[in-house]
């Protein structure tokens, strides 16, 4: 049971990874970035489709029935009473889209430092810093690095 905790340890600190642990954790990583890129795109859409919604309202009279879907049941409000809950819901689907693409930048830079730590290069990508490895420094980064496809 502590070989598993021990194992995590031992991830973050990128010593003693073997080339299946290198390229499991690096699929992870890229797999959680495509997830954040996925969920930005998701509530890019529902804000479009909110402010597309706001639009139309503002234009009919406030007095005038609409009815909303709150926790998958419909229910019948008027024009002025769905509108300021638009409104605030589109502002906190912006501050999570912003959020979302803060921790996406901050993926990729991980994701960036994890390649460059343990020399991954993917399959049908050149690697232009391979010739100044071949000097007096080219054992810093490995024998050979890993090759992910």
């Amino acid at each position: 049971m502590a070989e598993p905790g021990k194992g995590r340890a031992a991830a973050p600190a990128g010593k003693g990874l073997s080339a299946e642990q290198v390229v499991s954790r690096f699929n992870r990583l890229r797999q959680d970035q495509r997830g954040l890129a996925s969920k930005a795109a998701e509530l890019e859409l529902e804000l479009n489709e909110h402010t597309l919604v706001i639009e139309t309202l503002r234009e009919v009279d406030p007095t005038r029935k609409c009815f909303r879907m709150v926790g998958g049941v419909l229910v019948e409000r008027t024009v002025k009473e769905v509108l300021p809950a638009l409104e605030s819901n589109r502002e906190q689907i912006s501050k999570l889209i912003e959020a979302l693409a803060q921790q996406l930048q901050a993926k990729g830079r991980e994701l960036s430092e994890f390649r460059e730590r343990h020399n991954i290069r993917l399959v049908g990508e050149d690697d232009p810093k391979s010739a100044p490895r071949d000097g007096p420094e080219g054992g810093k980064g490995g024998p050979g690095g890993v090759l992910v496809s």
